[in-house]
């Protein structure tokens, strides 16, 4: 029988650099579709998430290259199908993001419901409103979305929740349609930044990535690119709270400190001091973790994927701490 065997670690001393974002790969992946180019892609983060999403696109017909240990070339020139199968849909909800480039290149996608994921359900429901506002007839039966077109065009569409998956589907689907597209309520993480870099790079029209409204302007094609990854701002924080929690002293490099102002916030707040610099933080921390109040929020608020990490520190903590899931 396998095991894991959890021995007290001592202080974490010394200095790691963070890979590249997942959230921010994955979607980059789907968006390599839109374009018929080779796009470079770097930093690219060595997880099995990844493995499947780089399967998922040479099914569908691309041409997927590795360079060196963290490049990709993917080229797509000619998709061959656009049915994503159960078999690789299955192992990752965040392979449902092809949907929005194939509906939009080739005017229909066949996608399995999406798999993958142990927290909650997470409908799919605002990226279907998305594509039929943009135009699209929707069918779902026999555990598969079936979605039509004979051209998707840009429309006002607003989200009843900030949904990062559905604001980067209907940024893609968005990408290729004819007219503009406004997006309201839209999710404002730096991921969804990314995205939007990478397809303005390929020659994209895409603003306001960043705040709740989104305008993209329909271009008729793309080009090929080259894009760098920005760093994971989860990796980084699971970093900072590991410092924390044992009383070390780690710098995490390659980071962005403003995407990370919640976690160094509440880390300040547990008594942690926290050194902020141009692409690095500093985390040195005592013996003693002060209690808190955390509630998760969509970003610019504490963001969900930290709240085991910090449930974990305050295991630790002197007086009684209340963690308020929200998302």
């Amino acid at each position: 029988m396998e095991r894991i065997i959890v021995r007290k670690s001592p202080k974490l001393k010394g200095t790691i650099k963070v890979g590249g974002a997942k959230n921010s790969i994955l979607p980059i992946l789907a968006a390599t579709l839109l374009c018929e180019e080779e796009c470079i892609i770097h930093d690219i983060p060595d997880l099995q998430d990844v493995k499947v999403m780089c399967k998922l696109l040479e099914a569908l017909g691309a041409e997927v290259k590795k360079e060196g240990s963290n490049t990709l070339r993917i080229k797509a020139a000619n998709i061959t199908t656009c049915e994503a199968t159960y078999e690789l849909i299955s192992q990752m909800r965040a392979s449902f993001l092809v949907m929005g480039p194939l509906l939009t290149r080739c005017n229909h996608a066949k996608v399995y419901m999406p798999g993958g994921c142990a927290i909650g359900t997470r409908p799919i429901d605002l990226h279907l409103k998305g594509f039929r506002y943009l135009g699209s007839e929707i069918e779902s039966e026999k555990g598969y979305v079936n979605a039509t077109s004979e051209k998707l065009t840009g429309r006002d569409i607003y989200l009843d929740f900030p949904s990062v998956g559905a604001t980067e589907n209907i940024i893609m689907a968005a990408t290729l349609a004819e007219g503009e597209t406004i997006l309201e309520n839209a999710a404002e993480e730096p991921e969804i930044v990314d995205l939007a870099n990478f397809i303005n790079s390929m020659g994209g029209n895409i603003v306001g990535a960043g705040t709740k409204t989104i305008r993209i302007k329909g271009v008729k094609k793309l080009h090929g690119t080259e894009h760098t990854v920005i760093p994971d701002r989860i990796e980084a924080g699971t970093y900072m709270v590991a410092a924390a929690a044992t009383g070390g002293d780690v710098t995490v490099e390659n980071v962005v400190p403003s995407h990370l102002q919640p976690v160094i916030a509440k880390l300040r707040e547990a008594g942690a001091s926290v050194e902020e610099y141009d692409d690095k933080v500093r985390v040195i921390a005592g013996d003693t973790i002060k209690a808190l109040d955390i509630k998760t929020l969509p970003y610019p608020g504490f963001p969900t994927d930290m709240q085991a990490q910090f449930m974990a520190m305050l295991s630790k903590a002197e007086g009684t701490s209340i963690i308020n899931e929200t998302i």
